[in-house]
């Protein structure tokens, strides 16, 4: 790797072998939180959730998507978006309408299929911020919006981490203690993949007590190699075609205002640390439709929403090398990783003990970041209007906890918390007089938006 002030933004210089080692960077750093996420779903959808191979595999897809979109310009990976992790738990436990009799496996494609809803307001967006331009867009979407919405997706999903550390608390505070530790005293790649470090020595410690004979403490096993030993090594995803219906539509659809705000700020941040304006070339318009597409085509087969990922931007800061070719090599590593089921399944094997401890971090992470989004914008709670639509957003987030159900026609639609929340806050912020926030003012505050583990500082250009 270069450790020279002056970046490579031609990796060909360095030699194909250190361009494959620079792409297995890269995979490594978007791992650990990609495969996560199929691993919380399957535990929201009781096993029956997302599959680790398909997550994988349009992972590395809709990254390749994405370089096209962006004329192969912008230097980002994308991977399983976090925020979407309270859409699959509310769709998970719907019970009225169609909902009413099903298992958890039928339940999953229709909250793939609001995914795809989600994914083409990307395009929605991309339109208006072409013909409109970026800042009179964002004056609709202020982090006073955005900053409590983000903080009530991280706070609904709380007492699932709760619930799941709780079968087995020693495994929990090894995975979480890990994570704490190379968060803030890691060094170099160390401090960039601290979830894949966490949930690696967790499982470690969970194979030497399973050696060691201990079971949880309610007497089950620590670790099942069952489906393990019953996975063949090489075999396609298991893609399922996703199905629609109005109430998981409205469960996802909304989470894409907090998406596509974390999307416009890592396109700041990456900008920032190359080095070079991707918000206006290629252009935001470009990179949102790069995103919003590969997020639909993901979920149209069963996978979860993409995103990008500020992992792979600290791997840009670690590194200096540039060069989006060798973002696409990782990609291609993980469509590989996505025709191998024996892998998969021994990721599958995770205690969910070791998913809580993850968790408590995660999620504390996500309503944090909300706070930091409206922190770095210096959102003024002083004036009675910042308050009042915080505070609506905040209520109507966490207070439905079991949405609005109402009837049309024959149709049975439920609002969640998360959309009530979003359609206050809007109308809210467009109705109460005194909008304080002007896109653009602050590059480093409006870079601070991304859902990840490592926010990468904004650098003046040199």
């Amino acid at each position: 790797m270069n450790n020279k002030t002056e970046p490579i933004r031609d990796a060909m210089a360095l030699g194909i072998p250190k361009m494959l080692i620079l792409g297995l960077q890269h995979m490594f750093a978007m791992f650990g939180a990609t495969i996560l996420v199929p691993i919380l779903v399957n535990a929201y959808f009781e096993g029956e959730g997302l599959s680790i191979q398909v997550t994988l595999f349009f992972a590395g897809i809709g990254t390749l998507f994405f370089h096209l979109c962006s004329k192969l310009k912008v230097p980002a990976f994308l991977g399983s978006s976090f925020a979407f992790l309270g859409g699959f738990a509310t769709v998970a436990n719907l019970n009225t309408g169609i909902f009413q009799d099903m298992t958890m496996g039928e339940k999953l494609p229709y909250a793939c299929g609001g995914i795809v809803v989600a994914g083409l307001l990307y395009l929605i967006l991309a339109l208006v911020i072409k013909l409109a331009g970026i800042k009179k867009v964002m004056r609709f979407l202020p982090p006073v919006v955005t900053g409590p919405i983000i903080i009530c997706i991280g706070l609904s999903l709380a007492p699932s981490a709760v619930s799941n550390a709780s079968t087995n608390w020693i495994l929990a505070l090894i995975a979480l203690s890990v994570i704490i530790i190379f968060n803030i005293w890691g060094k170099g790649m160390f401090q960039i993949i601290p979830i894949l470090l966490g949930v690696a020595i967790s499982y470690g410690a969970a194979l030497l007590m399973n050696a060691c004979g201990l079971t949880n403490p309610d007497g089950s096993v620590i670790l099942d190699f069952t489906n393990v030993a019953a996975a063949s090594v090489v075999g396609l995803p298991p893609f399922e075609l996703c199905k629609f219906d109005l109430t998981a539509i409205l469960v996802m659809a909304p989470i894409a205002l907090a998406t596509m705000m974390e999307h416009i700020g890592d396109m700041s941040a990456i900008s920032a640390t190359v080095g070079e304006n991707f918000i206006e070339k290629p252009g935001l318009h470009r990179t949102l439709i790069g995103d919003g597409l590969a997020t639909s085509f993901s979920a149209l087969f069963g996978g979860p929403a993409n995103t990008t990922y500020g992992e792979n931007t600290g791997v840009l800061e670690l590194s200096k090398v540039y060069d989006p070719k060798v973002i696409r090599l990782a990609a291609v590593y993980a469509i590989i990783l996505g025709f191998l089921p024996k892998f998969s399944e021994i990721i599958g094997s995770l205690p969910s003990a070791i998913i809580g401890g993850v968790s408590f971090m995660l999620y504390g992470m996500i309503s944090a970041i909300g706070v930091r989004n409206v922190v770095e914008n210096h959102v003024d709670f002083t004036k009675s209007r910042n308050l009042i639509i915080a505070a609506v957003i905040l209520v109507c987030g966490l207070g439905f906890s079991d949405g609005l159900t109402f009837v049309i026609g024959t149709t049975s639609i439920t609002l969640t918390g998360l959309a009530i929340a979003a359609i206050a806050g809007i109308l809210l912020n467009g109705i109460l007089p005194g909008k304080d926030y002007t896109f653009g003012e602050s590059p480093s505050a409006d870079a601070n938006r991304g859902i990840d583990m490592n926010p990468i500082p904004i650098h003046k250009n040199k």
